[in-house]
């Protein structure tokens, strides 16, 4: 069975950011262990992917069709600490990412980070001014109604 565990506390919660950028998950432990697991959610397929495992002698075990290109894992503070690099972003790696440790024959699972990486990140509101309920700009009409303003 999958366990959240407060054992392990995974830093930021959610991550926005563009394609092509790269990113840093951050897993804290407070418990013995033998290496660290990281795993992917995907809500899109409705599965668990295995991405990666790192021991404590720092020896690093891929999942199967994952890049290594793509991931690394850094070590810091003897132990306590691991951080999950993801390089070359892509929409497709969107997902929750979780820290796991094996416990007695049982998994358990940070507090998940949140992945969603877009091609264009969106404006912050207050530099938009049009309210919400507008037709989208992007549409091109043929009509006068077209003079913009100012």
């Amino acid at each position: 069975g999958f366990y959240t565990s407060l054992l392990l506390t995974q830093t930021p919660e959610h991550i926005l950011t563009q394609t092509n950028n790269k990113t840093e998950i951050l897993c804290e432990l407070k418990k013995e262990h033998a290496g660290v697991y990281w795993y992917r959610w995907s809500q899109e397929r409705q599965h668990f992917e295995f991405l990666v495992f790192s021991n404590t002698l720092g020896k690093t075990t891929y999942g199967t069709n994952v890049s290594q290109d793509k991931f690394r894992v850094h070590e810091a503070r003897s132990h306590s600490s691991y951080s999950l690099h993801i390089s070359h972003l892509h929409p497709s790696d969107n997902g929750t990412y979780y820290c796991s440790i094996s416990q007695s024959s049982q998994l358990l699972l940070g507090s998940g980070t949140r992945l969603s990486v877009v091609d264009a990140l969106p404006l912050p509101l207050e530099t938009t001014q049009t309210p919400v309920s507008k037709k989208p700009v992007q549409r091109i009409t043929k009509s006068k109604a077209t003079s913009r303003k100012g």
